[in-house]
């Protein structure tokens, strides 16, 4: 797509791309009858990884890498040794990943699908990114069988995983974007700040595995391509109270052969709304799962590059930013710092 030459608003409020990435490869996926069919993209995720990095970091890109707590570890035994004593009971048990964990000799290898801790140590040592929660062990929080105890102690399980890694984790991305109001008390006592909710729509609305639709993932997809659903949003309002809502505002769906007479629309379509955040000062939160670029990487890599090089534009044009979910919860944090403090001519007065 050709770049389009924007006119300079005079003092723009600054709009914000918020990239997060939901970094599960096999246990995001294993509960699905149709797992078997995405070994390619999983093993893909371990190339997929690095060249992200190289590409953020090219653009100066900030995001936040939601890692499953199970990625972290190198062999069974050590993941056991740091999981809960309390482990959810869900109604349908193929929800558990307990159940099938990998045998006690699996370690991490250049194509395993089970562990990543190679990986996190990268993007941890990558400039701008930012390492996240996707819970402990992919914990579902709208299935029948989960409590608070047992997210709880997912989440401290999650916690000090990443602190034996010298990682402070202070951003979650729900996973299946399950999000449990009742559970976000839980988040701010352990430390998360921000995470990742759900578009304020009908068919994006959380929802349990029994619950979805047919016809919510149809219109999803349809949004993909034409407008049906508002994207961007003004930075959250100051607020005393953690954790931050960051809502989705776009999947960045992979590259499709059969749907590839639609990919030009698919980019207008990011494109005008990313335009339409950095012209009027709003956030613009991208996210997707590095195994999504796991096959047709080439594809999908170029395709994102021309979303960054739109960024860039605009970043030159409006003073756009890019920010991680962490960093863009202490932007209204400090703005309600800000707005807190009483004001100089007021102590004068």
């Amino acid at each position: 797509m050709d770049q389009v030459i924007l006119p300079i608003r005079a003092k723009p409020r600054v709009g914000t791309l918020i990239i997060s990435l939901d970094f599960e490869i096999y246990w995001g996926i294993r509960h699905l009858p149709s797992a078997d069919k995405y070994r390619r993209q999983l093993v893909g995720a371990r190339s997929a990884v690095p060249e992200l990095l190289k590409l953020f970091t090219e653009y100066g890109i900030h995001a936040t890498w939601a890692c499953v707590g199970f990625l972290f570890f190198d062999s069974t035994e050590r993941l056991l040794r740091f999981a809960p004593k309390v482990i959810p009971r869900y109604k349908s048990i193929h929800l558990s990943p307990y159940r099938d964990l990998p045998p006690d000799d699996a370690s991490e290898t250049s194509d395993s699908v089970f562990f990543a801790p190679s990986l996190i140590r990268l993007i941890a040592q990558t400039p701008n990114q930012e390492i996240g929660s996707h819970t402990f062990s992919h914990y579902y929080c709208l299935e029948e069988g989960q409590n608070l105890k047992t997210f709880r102690e997912d989440l401290l399980a999650a916690r000090g995983t990443a602190q034996s890694f010298g990682l402070k984790m202070r951003s979650l991305a729900f996973p299946q974007n399950q999000v449990q109001e009742r559970f976000l008390a839980v988040c701010r006592e352990i430390g998360i700040v921000a995470y990742r909710g759900n578009q304020d729509s009908r068919i994006y609305r959380a929802s349990s595995e029994h619950e979805r639709k047919y016809v919510n993932r149809l219109a999803r997809f349809a949004d993909a391509y034409v407008p049906l659903v508002a994207t961007a949003y003004p930075l959250p309002r100051p607020t005393s109270d953690l954790p931050i809502n960051l809502p989705a505002s776009r999947f960045l769906r992979p590259y499709s052969r059969t749907s590839l007479p639609f990919e030009r629309q698919r980019l207008r379509r990011i494109v005008r709304e990313l335009t339409h955040a950095a012209q009027m000062g709003l956030c613009y939160h991208l996210w997707w799962h590095p195994h999504n670029f796991g096959a047709d990487m080439h594809e999908n890599l170029a395709f994102l590059r021309r979303i960054l090089n739109h960024y860039r534009a605009l970043e030159r044009h409006y003073g756009m930013r890019s920010a991680t979910m962490g960093e863009t919860a202490d932007l209204v944090l400090n703005l309600n710092q800000v707005r807190a403090e009483p004001r100089a001519d007021a102590n004068r007065a």
